[in-house]
Formats: structure tokens, C-alpha cells, sequence
């Protein structure tokens, strides 16, 4: 079995990587059934936000190196990389826009394209046995699982250099320190942490988690006349929901709105 889906209260999955999927994730076939499983959850109405984990030393520790070897063997490994990353991709893509709030609680090692899954989250949370690691330059690669674009903004462009060309290994209490997680529990505490902060963040609006995700991404890209344009056109259409009827009434009545 490559991963479990176990339903929690409050409209929260937990998925987790099995040990040989979260040691060697991105072969193509585990790779293909770690997106479909996230965009099913993703899918899902029922669900309000989800949170990803490994097993043992791994939250998710990328590339099947094998695998690599057999592909270099036959000729065939940029087909293989393509493939990988045109699964990866655009499932980051949607993890990143998707209404629903994404936990990753990193139990062990996120590496190489596991780097990718983790910092995508909207939240992560770390065990005392989390590491995070790039490992691409020690293979002869360049980045990928938009990492270059994630981590910068996490923790800062000559950071995220030095964490690349350095080939460093952050453990968790420099991974806190620096801002690419944002919380260290005990391992016993780590997957109700994040299921309660998954519980928590979506409790708010579809509307209100979606949009502001979206903008919290494209500021990095637009200038400050663009940005209010964005957010003008969010609040307007946000003000003609029925959450937003919702919440002025909540307010108005001194209790907590309940959205849909």
C-alpha cells in the first residue's frame, strides 16, 4: 500500500505515505497515486483542509536513486524525469490554490522533490526527527518541485542560495529559526497538531481561504498598483456571498459564523 486516507472530525483528512512511498516517493507509479490520493482530497466537498505525512525516519525523501540508475542504464531517464515532473507539478500548482488548507506534518526527512510537497503546505509542522534537505546539486541537478520558488520566500533568496550551493540539512529547531516551518511539536504531538490546525484554518469561508492564498502568492510578482487591483476585485465578489451575509450576521448576533 503506498498511502492511507483516514477521515478525521471537523472535515480533515490525514493521508500518509507508507514506509517505502515516503523513502523513495517520486518513481512514476507512486508518484501518480500520491497525486491522485491529494487531488482526491481535494476534490472532495465534504472536506475542508487535509495534512500529509510519512512514516518513520521519512516525511517524504524524494527520488527512487535506483530508479535514476535503471533510466541512465537504458537511455530513457529524461523521459522519466519529464514524466515525474509533469505529475508534480501541476499537483503543486493546485495545492497552492486550492480552497482546502493544506498541514504537512514532517515526521522525518522531506528531500529533493519531498522538499516540494512540504514546503507547499499552507502550514507545517515539524517533529524532532524532521529534516529538510535540497540534495539536488549532490546528484549533478538543478532544483525542482518549486522549490526555488517556494523557499525564498519562506526564508529569504541568499538563504535559500546558501541552502542549495552549501547542500545543507536543516534540522528542526534551524528550520524554526529560519521560517520554512512554522511550529515544532513532540513526535507524539505532530499529526494532532496539524490535524487541529487543519481544523482550525478551515473553519473560515472556501472564499475567503482560496482568495487569500491566491494573493498571498501573487504579491510576490505584482507591484503594489496591480495587488490592490487583485484585492479589489476579490472583496467585491467576496461581499456578494452568502458567507459574507453570514458573517456580518454572526457578527451583529456576538457569535461565531458558521459557514458552509
Amino acid at each position: 500500500m503506498v498511502l492511507s486516507v483516514e477521515m478525521r472530525d471537523g472535515g480533515v483528512a490525514l493521508v500518509t505515505l507508507q514506509a517505502e512511498a515516503a523513502k523513495n516517493a517520486f518513481d512514476a507509479e507512486t508518484m501518480r497515486k500520491i497525486s491522485d490520493a491529494l487531488n482526491a482530497q481535494m476534490d472532495n466537498p465534504d472536506l475542508r483542509g487535509f495534512v500529509l505525512t510519512g512514516t518513520g525516519r521519512f516525511f517524504s525523501a524524494g527520488a527512487d536513486i535506483n530508479a535514476f540508475q535503471q533510466h541512465l542504464d537504458e537511455g530513457t531517464i529524461g523521459g522519466l524525469v519529464k514524466d515525474l515532473t509533469e505529475t508534480l507539478h501541476p499537483l503543486l500548482l493546485r495545492l497552492r490554490s486550492t480552497e482546502k488548507v493544506y498541514v504537512a506534518a514532517i515526521n522525518g526527512a522531506a528531500a529533493g522533490a519531498g522538499l516540494g510537497l512540504a514546503l507547499s503546505a499552507d502550514y507545517r509542522v515539524a517533529g524532532p526527527d524532521a529534516k529538510l534537505a535540497a540534495a539536488f546539486f549532490r546528484l549533478g541537478l538543478t532544483p525542482d518541485g518549486g522549490t526555488t520558488w517556494l523557499l525564498p520566500r519562506l526564508v529569504g533568496t541568499q538563504a535559500a542560495r546558501r541552502f542549495f550551493f552549501n547542500n545543507e540539512t536543516w534540522g528542526p529547531e534551524q528550520s524554526l529559526s529560519n521560517g520554512s516551518v512554522d511550529e515544532l511539536v513532540d513526535a507524539d504531538s505532530l499529526v494532532e497538531k496539524a490535524v487541529e490546525v487543519a481544523r482550525d484554518w478551515g473553519r473560515w469561508s472556501a472564499r475567503s481561504r482560496q482568495s487569500s492564498k491566491r494573493l498571498l502568492d501573487s504579491q510576490s510578482h505584482t507591484d503594489f498598483s496591480e495587488q490592490l487591483d487583485l484585492e479589489q476585485a476579490s472583496i467585491v465578489d467576496a461581499s456578494q456571498s452568502e458567507d459574507f451575509a453570514e458573517g456580518v450576521a454572526a457578527f451583529l448576533s456576538k457569535r461565531d459564523p458558521d459557514f458552509e
